[in-house]
């Protein structure tokens, strides 16, 4: 029996060169594979299969990679670990991927070691179990076990690999959590591409903190991150720092 056997994962690629490539590169990695050539395709498919992983391209006739993502996102149920591999490797393409809920990015030319590294890592995530329990820092609530989140009692949609980092902060919280724990926890301890876990927390901050006064994820300079209450006037002024470092993000 192959050591993945029982893995399926989608490719959807327009490119019949790549496709194969791709297929190729996970089939000596022992998982199994199904093809999608457009957007549409890919959602029937989708809609159909449980699938462990989707490997997907930015550009796609019909419906795009970015379209696709988003609707992966807003399907009913556990959705599978989306790596989105293209071309564009521009940090603003980046940030449109992982918002529309890519949880990672890899850019071609890529190399077949680190593709079937990225895939095995990410399944290994999306299979890691957490105790059933529930935290709450004010009025943030997630719920380990089912993964759901609301902020105020209004339920909060996020990333798999933006509520990965959320949990360890929530599970830390109030004490501030180093970017080596998280990178240690969320990427097995392998640096992640430059810029991705600022990008990953700024999606976070503006999933549980854009709709309130009050914001609950802090950047504490270069010790790292904390989710906590710290009252209004110290909010306002965690905010301005906050704020800061997602222009940083955003700018590169």
């Amino acid at each position: 029996m192959r050591i993945n056997e029982g893995c399926l994962i989608l490719v959807v690629e327009d490119h019949p060169a790549i496709a194969e490539l791709i297929g190729e590169c996970l089939e000596l990695g022992g998982y199994e594979v199904d093809f999608a050539r457009d957007g549409v395709e890919a959602l029937r498919l989708l809609g159909e299969v449980n699938y462990d992983l989707v490997i997907l391209d930015r550009s796609l006739p019909r419906l795009d990679g970015i379209d696709v993502c988003r609707r992966i996102g807003e399907k009913q149920g556990k959705a599978p670990p989306i790596l989105m591999l293209t071309a564009h490797d521009a940090l603003e393409d980046k940030l449109s991927g992982l918002d529309a809920g890519a949880d990672d990015y890899l850019t071609k030319p890529f190399a077949a070691e680190e593709l079937r590294a990225r895939v095995a890592a990410l399944l290994k995530r999306s299979r890691r179990e957490v105790a059933g329990t529930v935290l709450q820092v004010a009025d943030l609530v997630l719920d380990v076990e089912t993964m759901q989140v609301s902020r105020g009692g209004q339920e909060v949609h996020m990333t798999p690999t933006a509520l990965r980092i959320l949990t360890i902060l929530m599970r830390h919280a109030p004490r501030v959590v180093s970017r080596e724990e998280i990178v240690r926890a969320v990427w097995m301890g392998e640096e992640p591409e430059s810029d991705s876990l600022r990008s990953h927390i700024y999606q976070v901050r503006r999933a549980i903190d854009s709709e309130s006064e009050r914001p609950l994820l802090h950047t504490m300079l270069t010790a790292g991150y904390k989710i906590a209450d710290l009252g209004r006037s110290a909010s306002n002024e965690s905010a301005e720092l906050d704020s800061s470092a997602d222009a940083r993000a955003s700018a590169g």
